[in-house]
């Protein structure tokens, strides 16, 4: 399966975190992070590293259960995204990160898993910046994040955000997934009011959009939404056989929020082929919350000969 990584200078910078901030710190620095407007500008050449970063049963277990996840799953295909969220969180409000944290949108996210993990393991987590994307509405940009074990990359996002309102936005065109043909209900959650803040204790991201009603209506949302990737991960929970993940790739898009609380429906494409679509809708099944292509390797086709 190939990767997701681009070409990356060899001149950029690393630096080696031993132990990343906490939420509330996290939080005060995207707060000052507003200080920088617009300005806009190339992304900077920087990767944060952590090392010997453990992959703790209970931690894996407690995002499962919030996720809907079985112990059948081992450590869930979206699990190592929480590794990395730290890390984006510093990178994007170092001084040198051209837009402030506050008002990103979060437009989609890209997993690809090329060897399996196991709870007990430990890993190097990177996340880098990788290129500018240009939108309809702004400037996005990818952010990457890699875990590596043993030298090699086993696990890696591209996590694609969007800043609204920046004037001739650089970069290729962002390309969409297709519209899914004869997509199929195949299962209804009803999704309580307190899931972002149960999402947000397992996976550190205290957005206000998601966890207060106060913080949702400063952002123009009568309600409090559910996380973009407790969405995915919960539709994954759903698709993925129950058995620890050797090899696959899932794309989603997050396209009109869900607000808690609330309830989903899921929709599959009836057609197997190595690239299956799926959508995440409301319960009556006319607004997308979520569009989304997940592809696992074929199982080898027996040869019974003549």
């Amino acid at each position: 399966m190939r990767s997701l990584a681009l070409p990356y200078p060899m001149t950029a910078t690393q630096t080696l975190v031993t132990e990343p901030p906490s939420p509330g710190t996290l939080a005060w620095r995207a707060l000052l992070s507003q200080r920088k407007g617009r300005r806009g500008g190339p992304l900077p050449r920087h990767t944060l590293v952590r090392q010997e970063v453990p992959l703790e049963a209970e931690q894996i277990a407690q995002y499962a259960a919030v996720c809907g996840f079985s112990p059948a799953h081992g450590v869930p295909m979206t699990y190592p995204h929480l590794l990395g969220f730290p890390l984006q969180l510093m990178l994007m409000t170092e001084s040198a990160f051209p837009y402030p944290v506050i008002g990103l949108v979060h437009l989609c996210n890209t997993i690809r898993q090329h060897q399996p993990l196991q709870a007990g393991e430990r890993v190097r987590v990177e996340v880098r910046p990788r290129r500018l994307f240009h939108h309809a509405r702004g400037q996005a940009f990818g952010i990457e994040t890699a875990i590596i074990k043993a030298g090699a990359v086993v696990w890696e996002s591209l996590s694609t955000y969007l800043r609204v309102g920046v004037p001739s936005p650089q970069g290729a065109p962002l390309i969409a997934l297709p519209n899914a043909q004869e997509l199929s209900p195949i299962g209804h959650w009803d999704v309580p009011a307190d899931t972002g803040r149960r999402y947000a204790d397992v996976s550190s991201d205290w957005n206000p959009i998601h966890v207060s009603n106060i913080g949702a209506k400063l952002f123009g949302f009568a309600h409090p939404i559910a996380h973009g990737m407790w969405t995915k991960a919960r539709a994954l929970a759903a698709l993925l056989p129950a058995a620890p993940l050797t090899q696959g790739e899932v794309v989603a898009e997050f396209k009109t929020p869900l607000s808690l609380p609330g309830a989903a429906t899921l929709w599959q494409a009836n057609e197997t082929t190595p690239g299956r679509a799926f959508e995440v809708r409301n319960a009556t099944g006319d607004k997308p919350y979520l569009r989304g292509m997940l592809t696992l390797p074929q199982a080898p086709q027996e040869n019974t000969g003549d």
